[in-house]
C-alpha cells in the first residue's frame, strides 16, 4: 500500500458515503462484471437492457439495493466502443480503476467529505461517464479529488466551478442509459490524486501497459467506502 492509499485509510474508520447513509450495508451486494465471470458468457453485456437485466437479477437474487465493484477488475463490456481504443490486450483499455455502484436512476448521489468543485462536463463519447462532475478535497493539508461519473444531465446544469459542497450535500443524481455512456443505471466513483492537466474527465479504465500508473494514482475507493467490511 502506498502513502497515499494509507492516507485515506487513516482519514477515519467510519465509511464514507456516496450514497444514502440510511441505506445498511447489508443491502449492499458485491457483483463480479469481469472477463473472468461465465455467467456473463450468455449476457449481451454490450447491451444496456441485457447488463442491466443481468444486474437487476443479481440485486432481487440477494434482496439488495446496491451491487457494487469493478475495482481492478478486466472487462469486456468495452469492447463494444472505439472509446477505449482496442487494438491488442496489452494496450486495449479494459480494466476498471474505480467503483461502481449499481442502482436505479434518479438515485441521489452525495459528497463523501467536504470539497470544491473542481470541474465538470457532460462526456457524451459512446460508453463515457455521460454528465460527470469532479470534486476537489483537502484533509489534513493533502489535496485530492474525487470523480462521479454517469450521473443526469441536470446534474451540472447550474453547477458553478468552486462552489462549495458539505460532507453529505447532495451532488446531483443518477442518470439513465439515454444520458449516461449507454449503461445501466449506476455510479463510478474513483480516488484520483493527481487530476494532471484533466478537467471535467478522468481515465476511468487503463490499459495493462498504464495499469502500476492508475492503481498509484487511483487507489481502490473502498479505502473510503469501507464497503467490504
Amino acid at each position: 500500500m502506498n502513502a497515499f492509499s494509507k492516507f485515506l485509510e487513516s482519514i477515519s474508520n467510519k465509511r464514507h458515503h456516496v450514497l444514502d447513509a440510511n441505506i445498511p450495508l447489508s443491502k449492499y451486494i458485491c457483483i463480479d462484471l469481469s472477463h473472468e465471470n461465465k455467467l456473463l458468457l450468455d449476457v449481451d453485456v454490450s447491451s444496456s437492457a441485457a447488463l442491466g437485466s443481468f444486474v437487476n437479477t443479481h440485486l432481487q437474487n440477494h434482496n439488495a439495493l446496491v451491487a457494487f465493484g469493478g475495482y481492478n477488475e478486466i472487462r469486456t463490456i468495452y469492447q463494444r466502443s472505439a472509446h477505449f481504443n482496442k487494438t491488442d490486450a496489452y494496450t486495449e483499455r479494459n480494466i476498471h480503476i474505480g467503483i461502481d455502484l449499481w442502482c436505479d436512476a434518479k438515485t441521489p448521489i452525495y459528497a463523501p467529505l467536504d470539497a470544491t468543485v473542481h470541474s465538470f462536463k457532460n462526456n457524451t463519447n459512446y460508453g463515457d461517464y455521460g454528465p460527470t462532475i469532479i470534486l476537489k478535497h483537502t484533509v489534513k493539508n493533502t489535496t485530492f479529488y474525487t470523480l462521479y461519473g454517469h450521473l443526469s444531465v441536470s446534474s451540472i446544469a447550474n453547477l458553478k466551478v468552486g462552489q462549495v459542497f458539505k460532507r453529505g450535500d447532495n451532488l446531483g443524481v443518477l442518470g439513465d442509459a439515454l444520458v449516461n455512456g449507454d449503461y445501466p443505471p449506476h455510479l463510478h466513483f474513483q480516488i484520483i490524486n493527481d487530476i494532471q492537466d484533466y478537467t471535467g474527465d478522468y481515465p476511468g479504465v487503463c490499459s495493462k501497459k498504464d495499469l502500476e500508473f492508475y492503481l498509484e494514482n487511483c487507489p481502490d475507493p473502498n479505502l473510503l467506502l469501507k464497503l467490504n467490511i
